[in-house]
């Protein structure tokens, strides 16, 4: 905070006092709201959609609608919004980011401004970074919304149309950015209207903004169709490329004037830009693959496609890395989030570079695709009537959520003060020196009991370190991309005396780390063993009334195993307190400032006692590739042991400078991508606007006419007009197109052949043109041609905007 906003308050406190009326007459409701029945709190429901259809506002109900949101999940959850969460609400209802720290609610927050924005039925998405968080939220903070009489969906991977399509016409519907856009797009390459699933994008709640507006704004979702490239060019690319030699280019050489250099000969074949993530031929590389390939020149244009082919293969095997970029699953490549270290299913390089990858790692190439529709984060995200996000960091990226999508951050104050105690970064000279340093750490505090979360930028990372704990016999849990599907069931142990656990960025999303251990969550587990179905375990933490024997006796024995973990995990959260909470051990600073912040957010939260270090080497990529020379300069002089640590000032000034480079070099690039899209994204709005009207059922007779019309006129101004001399007009020319485009034969060549004036000639087709389309017309019962020329008029437009 600075100096004057010391003096005179922040933005966001001046926002928050704003609303503190409005929360002020939330929290005067509660006693009033106590009072009420089960049944007569769900009938507010429907008595707020009364007064909504009567003319009052959602402004106008909201603290009434709050409360009885508050008093709602108290009575189902067993936990009521704290003032906080309550002032949380409000922003989000505003079309605002709620900028609150990790463990304070957001999940409970987010209730409030769904329930009150579901009474109008027209629609609120809950938008979040994967479907395990999507599944899970829906099943836990659904009951709330039930219980007061919404209909609650979910979508995910793999659900069928029919069931997105039901999903989306609920009062909320929780599901992940990737599955909002791509059924938009799918939404608008349909035949039939029946076939559309999603309705008018009203609102959204975004769970971890930052995250999904920001980290993963770069790249653009795509549906591809299948392509007819052939894949024995991208096995010949790839064994050319494992037999050529490289190196790395070092930094200093990017800042050599290149006019007063010294010139050397390369001796290897390829070089390497980590950096720019690009590999290029040298000379010498360029005459073997011309040796190869038996051709004269690579970079004649009639070899562009080998030359492609070549520069995604020497991609795929330089820059692409197995378990940091992608992992092998069942014979597939499936791309990680750089951000999260999630899975990215569905997901394909483009550009043949996902081919390429298949090549490297001997596995069955697909087809190479074909663009059939894209559309980026932002020009999806900016379609929604309203917009609001929530995250445990978006201060630092404020500048781009204003100038992108029109919305402010405002920052949230905690329940209770945050006393996690960050240390200093540790710097070693060498990784491996480093990692030692982190071992030893971790020995030490696992010797006090004191639970370890440790977070690595990649799964290879986390393999390296899990392989050195077990030399060490420190047992440990392993949380990446690779055991995606025990995330819970690991997060939920982190907490607990004596735990180490060793997690790429994945950890540090929606997930919350309980001091002591989660003893709901170990209760359900629990009982899954013990055969209780899914569709059970989803009551037995609700208040909700119900006749159901299965799930009453269920909750009963939920009641029993909770209560007896509780006594269990009581002692163990002592010891987790007075050995220091839980301690967070970053193993690599990130490009962005946030992704580390949210990792140190996963300890202290609520008040509980914690603390957290990065080890940082100077041969970490990000020291490497962008804090530059001095950084080097500093540690040389330094002269430290391998496994000493320097405590400098300047290197921790330096590595702060690189990652604001970084993450300025992002927007740049986020904004390159939007800046393309803003082009595409006007003729996307005009061509699914007429699209829309023609599944609407709209008669397109008219329009159709007005086409045959500015056809006919522009191919005779083509052919014939403005030519001066009569021995230049192309007559045969323009009978091919009326004979390909309108089926004119011999009677009607006849009839045009004596008209020499184009503006007669013009109007002599057209009559003759309609003519031919009214016979065509009369062939078949009027609805059915209709019919035929809405699906034909779609089927013509989508092709035509694919190639485009």
């Amino acid at each position: 905070m600075g100096f004057f906003d010391k003096i005179f308050g922040s933005y966001s406190d001046k926002e928050l006092k704003r609303i503190d009326p409005i929360v002020n007459k939330i929290e005067s409701l509660e006693p009033e709201m106590a009072k009420l029945s089960d049944e007569d709190l769900k009938n507010k429901t429907n008595e707020f959609r009364q007064r909504l259809s009567s003319g009052e506002t959602l402004d106008d109900i909201l603290p009434e609608a709050f409360a009885v949101c508050r008093e709602a999940s108290y009575r189902v959850l067993g936990m009521k919004h704290y003032r906080v969460q309550l002032q949380g609400g409000v922003i989000l209802h505003q079309g605002r980011i709620a900028e609150m720290r990790t463990g304070e609610g957001k999940t409970l927050m987010a209730t409030l401004a769904a329930y009150l924005n579901a009474l109008p039925q027209k629609g609120v998405h809950i938008v979040t970074v994967n479907d395990y968080l999507a599944t899970r939220d829906r099943q836990w903070m659904g009951k709330v919304y039930e219980f007061l009489g919404l209909t609650v969906g979910t979508i995910v991977h793999g659900m069928k149309a029919n069931e997105r399509k039901e999903s989306y016409n609920f009062d909320i519907t929780y599901g992940t950015n990737n599955e909002f856009g791509f059924d938009y797009l799918r939404d608008n390459m349909v035949i039939y209207k029946e076939e559309m699933v999603q309705r008018d994008l009203n609102f959204a709640i975004v769970d971890e903004v930052d995250s999904i507006l920001v980290d993963e704004a770069r790249t653009p979702l795509i549906i591809s169709g299948q392509g007819s490239e052939s894949t024995e060019l991208y096995m010949r690319a790839d064994t050319f490329a494992k037999r050529l030699s490289s190196r790395i280019i070092e930094e200093s050489e990017k800042t050599v004037d290149p006019f007063d250099r010294e010139f050397k000969e390369e001796t290897v074949d390829y070089l390497i830009d980590e950096k720019a993530k690009t590999a290029s031929l040298t000379d010498n590389g360029v005459r073997k693959a011309e040796e190869f390939f038996n051709i004269e020149n690579l970079a004649d244009s009639e070899n562009l496609e080998i030359a492609h082919h070549i520069k995604q293969a020497l991609k795929a095997n330089s820059n692409m890395k197995r378990d940091v970029d992608y992992v092998v699953k069942d014979g597939e490549i499936i791309i990680v989030d750089e951000f999260t270290g999630r899975m990215m299913l569905g997901r394909r390089y483009s550009e043949g570079l996902h081919q390429a990858i298949e090549a490297k790692e001997g596995l069955e190439i697909k087809k190479e695709s074909k663009t059939l529709a894209t559309i980026t984060f932002q020009n999806y995200f900016r379609m929604y009537k309203k917009l609001s996000g929530m995250t445990g960091t978006a201060k630092t990226e404020e500048e781009e959520f204003r100038e992108i999508y029109n919305v402010d951050v405002v920052e949230v104050p905690t329940n209770k003060p945050v006393i996690r105690v960050d240390e200093n970064d540790g710097i070693y000279s060498t990784e491996y020196g480093k990692f030692l340093a982190v071992i030893e750490d971790i020995r030490e505090r696992h010797a006090t009991g004191q639970p370890v979360l440790v977070g690595t930028v990649s799964i290879d990372k986390s393999e390296v370190l899990s392989s050195m704990l077990k030399k060490e016999r420190i047992p440990h849990n392993v949380l990446n991309a690779k055991f995606h599907e025990q995330e819970s069931e690991i997060v939920a142990q982190a907490g607990r005396f004596g735990a180490v656990t060793i997690a790429t960025n994945m950890a540090g999303r929606g997930t919350d780390i309980v001091l002591g251990g989660n003893p709901d969550h170990l209760a359900k587990m629990e009982m899954k063993k013990k055969g209780y179905t899914e569709e059970v375990l989803e009551h037995v933490d609700s208040f909700a009334d119900t006749a159901d024997e299965e799930i009453l006796e269920a909750r009963e024995a939920y009641k029993n195993i909770v209560e007896n973990y509780e006594k269990d995990l009581k002692e163990d959260a002592r010891k987790v307190i007075e050995a220091g909470g839980l301690h967070i051990i970053g193993t690599e600073r990130h490009e962005s400032r946030r992704i580390d912040n949210q990792l140190r957010g996963r300890a202290g939260r609520q008040g509980d006692p914690g603390s957290s270090k990065f080890y940082i080497s100077a041969e970490d990529d990000l020291i490497r590739l962008f804090a530059g020379e001095r950084f080097k300069d500093v540690m040389d002089k330094s002269q430290v042991e391998e496994t000493e640590s320097i405590e400098n000032p300047i290197l921790t000034k330096l590595i702060e400078t690189a990652q604001r480079r970084v993450e300025s070099n992002n927007f740049a690039v986020r904004k390159n991508v939007l800046k393309y899209d803003d082009v595409m994204n006007k003729q996307r709005g005009i061509i699914y606007a007429e699209r829309r009207k023609v599944l609407d059922g709209e008669d397109i007779r008219d329009d159709i006419q007005n086409m045959i019309s500015g056809i006919i006129s522009d191919e005779i101004d083509f052919y014939i007009s403005g030519k001066l001399e009569e021995s230049l007009k192309d007559y045969d020319g323009l009978n091919r197109v009326l004979e390909e485009v309108f089926g004119f034969s011999a009677p009607e060549f006849n009839i045009l052949k004596d008209i020499k004036n184009s503006d007669e000639l013009k109007e002599k087709v057209l009559e003759l043109a309609q003519r031919k389309y009214s016979e065509r017309e009369d062939q078949f019962p009027p609805d059915t041609f209709r019919e035929v020329e809405r699906v034909v008029l779609l089927q013509v437009v989508d092709e035509k905007w694919m190639d485009h």
